[in-house]
């Protein structure tokens, strides 16, 4: 960010640079912390079957 700010020798191309950094730090924040998750939660609820979390694995258990 305080690349944005400066005014010193070559500041005009660092600010070029630095413009399209802070805006991908900005975006893959936002990204991870709230796209991500949705995402992954939509992915892993169609997969999950509908009975419960021990639905299905009745299969597992040893009979004796």
């Amino acid at each position: 960010m305080p690349i944005l700010w400066s005014q010193g020798a070559g500041a005009d191309v660092m600010k070029r640079i630095a413009t399209p950094m802070v805006g991908g730090v900005i975006t893959s924040g936002i990204m991870e912390l709230a796209i991500y998750p949705i995402i992954f939660y939509l992915w892993r609820s169609r997969r999950l079957p509908k009975g419960g979390p021990f639905t299905g694995f009745h299969h597992l258990r040893e009979t004796s």
